[in-house]
């Protein structure tokens, strides 16, 4: 189920395991708990179920979470407010974000932002903040975000668009698979979901 990107509100409602998507806030024994990766897990046999397993944090207490469910088991969905961020900073104790209506900033530690902090840079737009009850419990990334190419092997002569691929180190320390035409400086697009190279910039 898609989100409306221009609500700002989403309906608290019951939803099968196998439709819930990073980014949703579920009820789970009473608890909010925030899924930031949903793992499926594919039944070797044909009389066997497929898992889910969401792994998220507690709202309230930050702790972690973890959880399997059948793809055909029903959770509830907790309200929150899907909020315009920009990114401001990141220091020892966390990275912060600043609502771009209302002024006011959120923090969150670093490793509950450990999925979306390689492609944070300063000026980042697009970015969402997920709020439950004013409290911020994780951002959404833009679909794609362009960063600069920091070291990767040299480009191959005659390389073409279908050549292999090779590693290549990014400005925030992101590893993608890039292809061999592709040299260290250069701006490329990657995909904030896969991770994957998209195009150059």
């Amino acid at each position: 189920m898609m989100r409306d990107p221009f609500s700002s509100q989403s309906s608290s409602m019951p939803m099968k395991v196998s439709e819930i998507k990073k980014g949703i806030v579920i009820d789970v024994d009473g608890a909010n708990v925030y899924v930031n990766e949903v793992q499926v897990q594919t039944a070797s046999s044909r009389s066997g179920n497929t898992l889910y397993k969401l792994r998220g944090r507690n709202v309230v207490t930050r702790q972690k979470f973890l959880g399997s469910f059948k793809g055909d088991e029903v959770v509830q969905t907790v309200d929150f407010e899907r909020r315009p961020m920009q990114y401001l900073f990141e220091d020892t104790d966390g990275c912060t974000f600043m609502d771009r209506d209302t002024y006011e900033q959120h923090s969150f530690d670093l490793e509950a932002l450990e999925q979306e902090r390689p492609y944070l840079t300063e000026g980042l737009e697009g970015i969402f903040g997920l709020l439950v009850d004013g409290v911020a419990v994780g951002i959404e990334l833009p679909a794609t975000v362009v960063l600069e190419v920091m070291d990767c092997a040299p480009a191959m002569k005659g390389a073409s668009a279908s050549a292999r691929n090779k590693p290549a180190t990014l400005s925030t320390g992101l590893v993608v698979q890039v292809p061999e035409y592709i040299v260290t400086g250069e701006m490329i697009k990657v995909n904030t979901i896969s991770g994957d190279f998209m195009s150059r910039a």
